[in-house]
């Protein structure tokens, strides 16, 4: 049975109070959402894309710079607090030989003033997390399309909010998640889609990258990472390894997340990088943390899937995602490096071991993604986490310039940013299960899997882009 707002918030006895406060945020109380259902939501075909920014910082200029090089994409509004940003962006256009952008942020809220214009279309948020909810609410229902960073929101709350202001507005609020357009997470999907893995049944993904100096000594001075670390249990930052698993797996559109239990280390690592490195009159040097070193949840999806998903920003080690899958017929993995195998004919052994690397780069080539195929060159060129950003924006830009349904909708943004909250609140309740809410209200069981879409890059004007010096790395 499809499961609303409130059936949700009242069949979960720890969301008691979390009911009474959305009561104060939502117009008309905590309710089931009055719009129409957002899978395969499209919009007329969108010759030129006016995107307004908000945010111009490490995500929100090199944002600017790429989307600036798509044709067809207009930066038509900039919107930052900081005056040096906006003139980054400023210059960065006027170098570029584009048309200025007007400009907002005299105070905190001018966001608001620049989303009250018919000046754009796309809202573009790479703001502070407290703004993304705020942010995706305002915008639709100013009639603007969202496009926000990751995580999409922090609380369940907050996920209801955005999807009822989608549904409300008739309005796309995709997140940003950008490893679902890395080379490897792409090439896994095509694996899978041609059925070369079999039916996933198990995956393994997460975040782990060594964080302890930047969130000691953030770049900006303001220490709101850490602040996570020494008031909440939990996976603050959960998808860029499982929006790539989810996607391989239909999740919202065939199966979706049921229920998760999650657990913790005991924090050890942040408290001795603190000790060591600052003075004793240094309130680094002593600082708690209430949360963990490495998180680790467990999901298991209605259909029966499973998926460990692992947070660590704490400990010294490399740099990983995870991105391991595993099916009926072979795996796939990407980090520390690439590997795959498959059985040729099922129980034939010939998976026991890894192909060789002669062999598994052939297959990358052979399955590399369409998206990969016709925009990589010019991807790996631009930039942005080894072009994966570019792909992604690329994407969205493709779909509304062609009246396609988003890869990502509300529901997928609502769905991975619960794991915020559930992960906590498992942690809290000595790892019990907590069910995930059905944001779609039953809608996946009928809703389109994904596929593996081309791209006619042609579109796009790119293929003298490509060979040019147009196209600027950032």
């Amino acid at each position: 049975m499809a499961q609303s707002r409130r059936d949700f918030l009242k069949g979960t006895a720890w969301m008691g109070v979390a009911a009474m406060a959305a009561g104060s945020f939502a117009q008309g109380g905590v309710a089931a959402a009055t719009g129409a259902p957002m899978h395969g939501f499209t919009v007329p075909p969108m010759k030129t894309i006016r995107i307004g920014f908000i945010g111009i910082g490490g995500r929100g200029l090199p944002a600017v710079q790429r989307i600036s090089q798509i044709p067809g994409c207009e930066v038509s509004a900039i919107c930052d607090i900081n005056p040096a940003r906006l003139e980054l962006a400023r210059n960065w256009l006027k170098e570029q030989g584009k048309p200025p952008a007007k400009e907002y942020g005299k105070t905190e809220d001018d966001w608001k003033r620049m989303c009250d214009t018919q000046d754009f279309d796309v809202v573009y948020s790479a703001t502070p997390r407290p703004l993304h909810c705020p942010i995706n609410v305002y915008a639709m229902d100013h009639g603007k399309h969202v496009m926000q960073e990751v995580p999409g929101v922090f609380n369940l709350d907050e996920c209801w909010q955005t999807v009822e202001a989608a549904e409300r507005n008739r309005r796309h609020c995709m997140m940003l998640e950008n490893c679902a357009y890395g080379e490897y997470e792409m090439l896994a999907f095509n694996l899978v889609k041609k059925g070369m893995l079999g039916e996933i049944i198990q995956s393994e993904v997460g975040y782990s990258h060594d964080q302890r100096s930047l969130q000691y000594n953030p770049h900006d001075g303001v220490f709101w990472r850490i602040e996570r670390h020494k008031t909440h249990h939990g996976n603050y930052y959960p998808t860029h390894g499982l929006v790539p698993a989810g996607k391989c797996m239909d999740i919202n559109r065939g199966d979706r997340f049921d229920y998760l239990v999650s657990m913790e280390t005991k924090s050890a690592s942040f408290e001795l990088f603190g000790k060591e490195n600052f003075p004793e009159s240094d309130w680094r040097h002593s600082a708690k943390m209430v949360r963990g070193d490495v998180n680790v949840s467990l999901i298991r999806t209605v259909g029966g899937r499973t998926i460990q998903l692992t947070h660590n920003v704490c400990t010294p080690r490399p740099y990983s995602r995870g991105d391991l899958l595993m099916g009926t017929r072979g795996i796939f993995r990407a980090y520390p490096e690439y590997r795959v195998t498959f059985e040729t004919k099922v129980g034939d052994g010939t998976a026991h071991d890894y192909f060789p690397a002669e062999k598994a780069e052939q297959i990358r080539e052979e399955y590399k993604h369409p998206f990969w195929k016709v925009a990589g060159e010019i991807a790996k060129k631009v930039g942005g986490h080894g072009g994966m950003d570019f792909i992604m924006d690329l994407r969205w830009a493709y779909c509304l310039q062609n009246g396609l349904p988003l890869d990502t909708d509300v529901y997928d943004l609502a769905t991975y940013s619960s794991i915020v909250e559930l992960s906590e609140k498992s942690v809290n309740s000595r790892s019990a299960a907590i069910d995930f809410p059905d944001y779609t209200r039953g809608g996946w069981k009928t809703a389109k899997p994904f596929t593996v879409d081309e791209i006619d890059i042609g579109k796009f004007r790119f293929d003298q882009i490509a060979k040019s010096k147009d196209a600027q790395s950032v």
